[in-house]
């Protein structure tokens, strides 16, 4: 239990640093508004789930050790973040941001998660280099792992609803046309900015 404590500890450190996955919640939230932003939400936890399951089988391992393999789904991660910042930053500078966004599909919102989280190879490094420090290995596996990818998970939701909430606080600011401007510039150089590090960083 003592272990435990400490992996929530860890979790909820990991989760609150800004990356792209809350970045996404955060302009979500504003732009599409609270209940959009939940089914990002999802998708972000649900990837994190996947994620953390590949990091406990010989894909993980392969993906450790291969770096065509690391390379190949780092690109592809990192040209689909950078995808996302460019289209920010293309968006119309106008009032009609926030209502195209509200008009967007929960689908579309779930899925943006749900990509952003799994096209991020340094995930599987991250599970596989955390998770045995929590493993008692006098212990069945099984149920702790699932203890641990499912805790993280929940941590998630919990994190970026939090996230989700206090954006849209601040949405009545950010939607002005000037808010909307500065809020898209933002997120857009944010999204480029993660997905050129991306790119160019190692394991």
């Amino acid at each position: 239990m003592e272990n435990y404590i400490i992996y929530v500890g860890v979790a909820i450190a990991t989760i609150l640093l800004p990356g792209p996955a809350v970045m996404l919640t955060l302009n979500n939230s504003i732009q599409r508004g609270v209940l959009k932003s939940f089914a990002g939400i999802l998708g972000i936890a649900l990837a994190i789930l996947l994620v953390a399951t590949i990091s406990a089988t010989s894909l993980g391992v392969v993906l450790a050790s291969s770096a065509v393999a690391f390379t190949i789904i780092k690109v592809a991660g990192a040209a689909y973040l950078i995808y996302l910042g460019i289209k920010m930053l293309r968006s119309e500078m106008t009032n009609n941001i926030v209502i195209k966004g509200q008009e967007d599909s929960f689908l579309k919102c779930f899925m943006e998660g749900f990509l952003v989280s799994v096209s991020n190879p340094k995930a599987v490094i991250f599970f596989m280099s955390i998770f045995p420090q929590f493993i008692d290995l006098t212990q069945e596996y099984t149920p702790q792992f699932i203890l641990l990818a499912a805790t993280f998970a929940l941590l998630v939701m919990v994190i970026h609803t939090i996230y989700a909430v206090f954006a849209s606080f601040a949405k009545s600011r950010l939607s002005s046309h000037r808010g909307s401007s500065i809020l898209n510039k933002i997120s857009g150089g944010v999204f480029v900015s993660f997905g050129i590090g991306l790119a160019a960083s190692s394991k």
